[in-house]
């Protein structure tokens, strides 16, 4: 079962620390990785971003791909946005996607928060849960946020609970990048 978080409507980003008694619960941030020989997949999502395009991870395959569970009003969702939206940016000449997966928004409140922190990729309007309970056949998602990376393979090569520090997940695309694809 996810945990979901219930914060306010405050238009700023905010720290883990922020969100102390808000009836709030997500994960550490915790990171773990998987070796080559270790993971398991390959994953693949499809679905429609809010915009109303066809996204395929399938068309992707070979490069790296980072996948994160996110929605508008969730504390550290908006606190992570800037290091994401500055990894898609500074990695997409390296062959490195990155996919949002929001089973909570209307489109509206989906789209504001992409135009606020000027986010450069697609989200998957998952509002039937479908993208989430795939990848949970492959790693468990606990929390809201969570960052999943694929490896150029489409393998779960680590996943992130909760806010995705930007160095953390800059030192996993990196090392992924690293290798050749199987």
């Amino acid at each position: 079962m996810l945990a979901a978080c219930s914060g306010g409507g405050d238009d700023g980003a905010r720290t883990p620390d922020d969100v102390t008694d808000q009836g709030y619960q997500s994960g550490d941030g915790s990171a773990t990785t998987w070796k080559a020989g270790d993971r398991k997949g390959p994953v693949e999502l499809s679905g429609t971003d809010f915009d109303g395009a066809a996204v395929d991870t399938a068309d992707w395959k070979g490069d790296v791909v980072v996948l994160n569970t996110w929605y508008a009003n969730c504390p550290p969702c908006r606190a992570e946005a800037p290091d994401l939206v500055a990894l898609a940016t500074d990695y997409a000449d390296q062959g490195v996607h990155v996919l949002g997966i929001n089973g909570t928004d209307a489109a509206g409140a989906a789209q504001a928060f992409q135009r606020q922190f000027e986010v450069p990729y697609p989200s998957l309007a998952d509002s039937d849960g479908s993208a989430v309970a795939h990848l949970q056949g492959t790693v468990p998602i606990n929390a809201v946020p969570t960052t999943v990376v694929l490896d150029r393979d489409g393998k779960v090569a680590a996943r992130i609970l909760g806010l995705a520090e930007g160095s953390t997940l800059s030192a996993i695309v990196d090392d992924l990048l690293a290798e050749q694809p199987s």
